[in-house]
């Protein structure tokens, strides 16, 4: 039997800020276009700028509020001898993907920046969160323009009426 488990989660003071039901069909079209597979479970998070500005700050080492954070549960990560090693696989086979988490009042601010809807830009970071759980990166420019052409493709294929 295939799964796609996503939790969606708000913070307090978020949980009516965003249709969860609607959540879940962005992070579930946006995986069925980059053919992650079936068995995967995810979650994404709603909060506000001071727990992003906090987590920024914690893992990224960046004093200040963002967007969207991803935090990637990778198949391989170097170990402190340099080696490789895999996590271990869960025996219920589900593939654990990772986090995303989204600012609300980001998205409120880059929204009206962008000049659209907030639904609009809060589905654009909902893309990108789970494009790079999968991998997916914008260190470096080449790398940058596959991932933004990527996410401007499924941001059409799922909500090209979003103004």
């Amino acid at each position: 039997m295939s799964t796609m488990e996503i939790d969606i989660l708000f913070d307090e003071g978020f949980e009516d800020c965003l249709d969860e039901k609607w959540l879940q069909e962005i992070i579930e079209a946006a995986l069925k276009a980059e053919n992650a597979g079936d068995n995967i479970e995810m979650s994404l998070l709603v909060t506000g700028q001071e727990r992003i500005h906090q987590l920024n700050k914690d893992y990224r080492k960046i004093d200040k509020p963002t967007d969207v954070l991803s935090f990637a549960m990778q198949d391989e990560l170097p170990s402190e001898d340099g080696e490789d090693f895999s996590f271990i696989v869960p025996p219920d086979g589900i593939k654990h993907i990772g986090e995303v988490i989204i600012s609300y009042p980001q998205a409120v601010i880059q929204a009206a920046e962008n000049n659209h809807s907030v639904d609009k830009e809060v589905a654009v970071l909902a893309i990108h969160g789970v494009l790079h759980l999968l991998g997916y990166d914008h260190i470096k420019d080449e790398e940058a323009d596959k991932m933004e052409a990527r996410e401007k493709i499924i941001l059409e294929s799922i909500v090209g009426d979003l103004q």
